[in-house]
């Protein structure tokens, strides 16, 4: 399995041509390395123009949010077709920065099932606030939300499926206060053993599962290796072209 990263660049940046000047240095480097799949995640308004720019197979566009519905009086709202027709093959859905605007786990669970049958593959955010260390309260909380995403999702779907860990309580720390390893390989254990209850080990196995918090090139190596993940979802480390950079070349050699 290719390592999966992608660069969430949220409400950044704030012009065109400056979207586009960070686009073609990560293309410089993403585009050399057959052992990553790298995926771009710029505001709506900047993807069709940026998707024009690369031809290749080696770096896809993601969507940061989307609806569930086709079409229809929905103001503001893109779906899961209009992006797939600019060339969007991923999608962010849950995302703990939409879940703090009221996303509740029906909605996150209705975006899924809709990029899936969009032919679009769901990038799922999961993640606690704080980690109970005591009860395993955590490890609870985030199988329910893995449960919820992909209620209804039939098991020849499972394949759009990415499922992205984001520790609310990691984000924005530097790598040294970030998840340990050993720590995030639990949760990985965890999502895996809740998959395959529902779809059997076999496919529980060939889900794609990113971290997200605080991701640097100091600590992408033994996340990769210790914490047993198959990539990232980056963020403000996404912004500057060399520093994602350092960590798409880390993983690829890992």
């Amino acid at each position: 399995m290719k390592k999966l990263l992608i660069a969430n660049w949220k409400m950044n940046p704030e012009s065109i041509a400056e979207a586009k000047n960070l686009f073609m240095d990560v293309k410089k480097v993403a585009s050399r390395l057959n052992g990553v799949e790298t995926v771009i995640a710029p505001p709506y308004i900047f993807l069709a123009e940026l998707r024009r720019l690369y031809t290749g197979k080696r770096v896809m566009f993601a969507g940061q949010d989307v609806f569930w519905e086709e079409k229809g009086a929905f103001t503001g709202e893109i779906s899961p077709s209009m992006l797939k027709n600019i060339g969007v093959s991923y999608v962010i859905v849950g995302h703990s920065e939409r879940r703090a605007l009221g996303e509740s786990d029906e909605i996150v669970n209705q975006k899924v099932l809709a990029s899936a049958r969009a032919g679009l593959r769901a990038v799922v955010c999961i993640g606690e606030s704080t980690r109970d260390h005591t009860d395993g309260a955590h490890l609870i909380f985030l199988a329910g939300q893995v449960e919820s995403a992909l209620a209804g999702l039939g098991g020849k779907m499972l394949s759009r499926i990415a499922i992205a860990y984001e520790p609310i309580w990691a984000i924005g720390k530097s790598a040294e206060d970030a998840m340990r390893p050993f720590e995030l390989h639990e949760t990985v254990l965890l999502i895996r053993k809740t998959l395959a209850r529902k779809y059997g080990k076999a496919h529980a196995m060939r889900v794609p599962v990113l971290y997200g918090g605080s991701v640097e090139k100091e600590n992408t190596l033994s996340l990769l290796t210790d914490g047993a993940v198959n990539g990232f979802l980056v963020g403000h480390a996404s912004l500057s072209g060399p520093k994602f950079n350092d960590i798409l070349r880390v993983a690829h050699s890992a």
